[in-house]
């Protein structure tokens, strides 16, 4: 059995897929599937005016695993005006505004592909694109990955009482900008959202331990019985490297 490293990629169906908004941008992104998959989850990466996109580690590591470990889908893409390794989007940053249009994008092709118990997951500045902008029609869950609240708004938090559907946020207990005892007090207003708060967790996840937790999570969420993830592999996989 292979120890999961950092690096390790697990079997999966890997395509380069296009995203057209309805303000005419083509955005670019990846889906990976399992054979048969049980859900489909859709990534929105953090700020990219500090280095966030699509390959940011977390998103990378969960399009590297979850397809063959969880049989969970993965759509991860690049927001407008972000760049990554597959390639640019089009058009500019636009503070969490515009980018509700890539989202809306992502999940209307997730629906076109039939893809299955979708959920939508963000991280940092993610968090901020889907509190602000997703329509929750036909949406199974909402996971939030340290939130930082920088742009949304209380009015926009109470938007999501009484949506019915399920919505979990992690907040690291050393996060840079919103540690839980903070984050308590801002989500007060939104009751319906679940804080968990991460021991000795910060705004990154850093470290495998802190990868393991919020990939098994996920699986827990969304498919709980595959849970929990195991720690080994036995099968066959690959090793990625940047310098390839």
């Amino acid at each position: 059995m292979t120890t999961i490293s950092p690096n390790t990629v697990l079997p999966a169906t890997r395509e380069i897929i296009h995203l057209h908004t309805t303000d005419s941008l083509k955005l670019i992104g990846e889906l990976a599937t399992p054979e048969r998959p049980e859900a489909t989850v859709i990534c929105v990466h953090p700020l990219p005016t500090h280095g966030g996109m699509m390959d940011s580690h977390i998103l990378r590591k969960i399009s590297w695993r979850l397809p063959a470990m969880a049989n969970i889908a993965v759509l991860r893409f690049n927001t407008r005006g972000t760049s990554s390794a597959l390639g640019a989007s089009e058009g500019a940053f636009d503070a969490s505004v515009g980018e509700g249009a890539d989202l809306a994008a992502a999940i209307e092709f997730a629906r076109e592909q039939k893809l299955p118990n979708v959920w939508v997951l963000g991280w940092s500045f993610g968090t901020d694109v889907i509190l602000r902008n997703l329509d929750p029609t036909g949406i199974a869950g909402v996971i939030l990955l340290s939130p930082p609240l920088r742009y949304t708004t209380e009015s926009e938090l109470e938007y999501w009482n009484g949506t019915g559907m399920p919505i979990h946020a992690l907040i690291p207990e050393l996060d840079d900008y919103l540690r839980p005892e903070e984050a308590f007090k801002k989500f007060a207003s939104a009751g319906d959202i679940v804080l968990e708060p991460v021991p000795e967790a910060k705004h990154l996840w850093v470290g495998e331990r802190f990868v393991y937790l919020v990939l098994n999570r996920i699986t827990e969420l969304m498919v709980p019985q595959r849970a929990p993830l195991p720690l080994g592999w036995d099968g066959p996989s690959e090793r990625w490297s940047d310098l390839s």
